[in-house]
């Protein structure tokens, strides 16, 4: 779908069947992407069809609001989701985000889209439970809908530009929204530039998510537990990649912390509080790297005591309020994604309103 094509068909099996022929497809059935129903996306955005969203110089290729919008339908959005949908390729295709990367890493990073703002409400996000589960037609069908946008008009395709060695179910469909009215905690979007009444879009270059159960005695029980399981061996940021020679951390080392659970529960904690605390942390000893080879050379007697801090600084932490805020037992549940072996940073951009 470098260029639009057309293709005829008498009746929706014969459309559906023939998306596959064409591959359109991720696999699983697409909605098949009528020139009317693409044409209403492209009017709900109120922008020209073959204005150019950004491009893969490396791949030829460019991204036109016509192919997003083909593809929105294809992924079964709603027109009024294409908003979402074109600010989260924007973002993407942002030269700091550096898609050429991800989309062809070996490591299986998929395209985690979190959204903000008053959007999440009038398109109806979940921001809560089973928030990286099924269920949800916007969370779905917009993650989906990004997954096709590199597939057809990225050329990240498995087995030709896409390398993944295994993959994960996020190259499918990856997106959340965040809770912002459970607690005042500042969402992401504001933290990262934007007012509170902007919708913005979030991308991040991620593996699958980790859960991880605290028995939550207090809030540093809780962070103590990220924290670990953050800092795993053989995860993307204990490599070779993420600690330089004189084992500080280098370029790589973004990690999403996504806190549901109770409110009430983190009591005068801020997001701030809980990057700050989580920041010294995240890390191995040099032996522990050494060992595993990641760090080059013989374990000497002081390198079980000297500490390689795997994230580069707190506000590389993107912490995300979602998830349930029923969580019983350990009362907080937390998510972690973090940053591949890939040379990308996390862009936000804001949703447009349409046309006026």
């Amino acid at each position: 779908m470098q260029d639009l094509v057309t293709a005829e068909w008498t009746d929706a099996v014969e459309a559906i069947e023939r998306c596959y022929e064409l591959g359109w497809t991720d696999g699983l059935p697409v909605v098949p992407p009528t020139v009317n129903r693409v044409q209403e996306f492209i009017d709900i955005a109120g922008r020209p069809a073959d204005e150019v969203l950004g491009s893969i110089p490396e791949r030829r290729r460019e991204v036109t609001v016509a192919k997003t919008a083909a593809n929105a339908v294809m992924a079964g959005c709603l027109p009024e989701y294409f908003p979402v949908v074109l600010a989260a390729t924007e973002a993407m295709l942002a030269q700091e985000f550096n898609l050429i990367a991800p989309s062809s890493s070996q490591g299986g990073a998929a395209v985690l889209v979190i959204v903000n703002g008053p959007v999440v409400d009038e398109i109806g996000m979940n921001s809560g439970a089973n928030l990286f589960g099924p269920g949800n037609r916007a969370n779905a069908t917009i993650g989906r809908a990004i997954r096709l946008i590199l597939m057809n008009a990225c050329a990240s395709i498995p087995g030709l530009f896409d390398r993944t060695v295994i993959g994960h179910p996020g190259k499918y469909t990856y997106c959340i929204a965040e809770n912002e009215t459970d607690s005042d905690w500042l969402p992401l979007h504001v933290e990262r530039g934007f007012s509170p009444d902007q919708s913005a879009v979030t991308v991040f270059a991620s593996w699958e998510p980790r859960q991880v159960r605290s028995a939550a005695y207090s809030q540093e029980v809780v962070l103590d537990t990220v924290a670990d399981v953050a800092s795993v061996l053989g995860s993307s940021l204990a490599s070779s990649d993420s600690v330089g020679d004189d084992s500080t951390p280098v370029r790589q080392g973004e990690l999403v912390v996504t806190i549901g659970g109770a409110a009430d529960f983190w009591g005068t904690w801020t997001k701030r509080d809980v990057r700050e605390y989580l920041h010294p942390r995240i890390g191995r000893s040099i032996a522990d790297l050494k060992i595993v080879r990641v760090l080059e050379g013989d374990v000497g007697p002081a390198d079980y005591q000297t500490f390689a801090n795997f994230v580069p600084e707190p506000d590389d932490i993107l912490v995300v309020r979602a998830g349930s805020p029923e969580a019983t037992g350990y009362r907080c549940s937390v998510i972690l994604s973090e940053l591949p072996k890939v040379a990308s940073a996390a862009v936000t951009r804001a949703v447009a309103s349409g046309p006026v």
